[in-house]
């Protein structure tokens, strides 16, 4: 009964191991991809505004 439990309770330390490990490499694929994203909406601000000084006549389309 005590060799049972004892080999339960390594199984769900194993098991947490490797979800921690997991959590801590999908929270750095997320951070990566936030600073991407925020990279991307900066560089998008920049070419509006570029576009928007090279004819400023031209009405934004309704979808944006």
């Amino acid at each position: 009964m005590l060799e049972e439990v004892e080999e339960r309770i390594t199984e769900l330390e194993i098991r947490f191991s490797h979800q921690a490990q997991l959590i801590d490499e999908l929270n750095e694929v997320v951070t990566d991809c936030n600073l991407r994203i925020d990279q991307l909406q900066k560089e998008n601000r920049i070419l509006r505004e570029m576009v928007k000084s090279l004819s400023p006549e031209m009405l934004e389309s309704p979808d944006e």
